[in-house]
């Protein structure tokens, strides 16, 4: 099984995934079994497609997945924002900054492959 721990896309998926484990928990009664529900299972699962792609040995279908999640995490994000879900503005704009920053490791890691193909 490949190690993964030391990969920074890795950590930082990581720290969403907490980041959104412990925000959700200051959300309203409603938006935390909706909205809430939502960012913290696709934050898992960010976390479960690195995983599987640093695994696997054709990465580039995972990393394709990677990048629909986490476009799907960006869109409930900004649907949480919206809905005024967040307690602050600053709690928002670390998740949102964070998601983006793994947006384009994943894409740095898609370019990497294509120039070793």
């Amino acid at each position: 099984m490949a190690r993964y721990e030391h990969l920074p896309i890795y950590k930082q998926a990581m720290d969403v995934a907490v980041h959104f484990e412990k925000v959700v928990a200051g959300f309203s009664r409603y938006h935390k079994y909706t909205l809430g529900t939502e960012l913290r299972n696709q934050s898992r699962a960010v976390v479960a497609l690195i995983v599987k792609a640093n695994a696997a040995r054709d990465k580039r279908p995972h990393l394709l997945a990677l990048r629909e999640a986490l476009d799907e995490l960006l869109i409930s994000v900004r649907i949480a924002k919206e809905a005024k879900a967040f307690k602050s503005f600053k709690s928002f704009q670390y998740a949102i900054e964070q998601v983006v920053s793994v947006c384009r490791q994943n894409e740095g890691w898609l370019r990497s492959l294509k120039k070793v193909s």
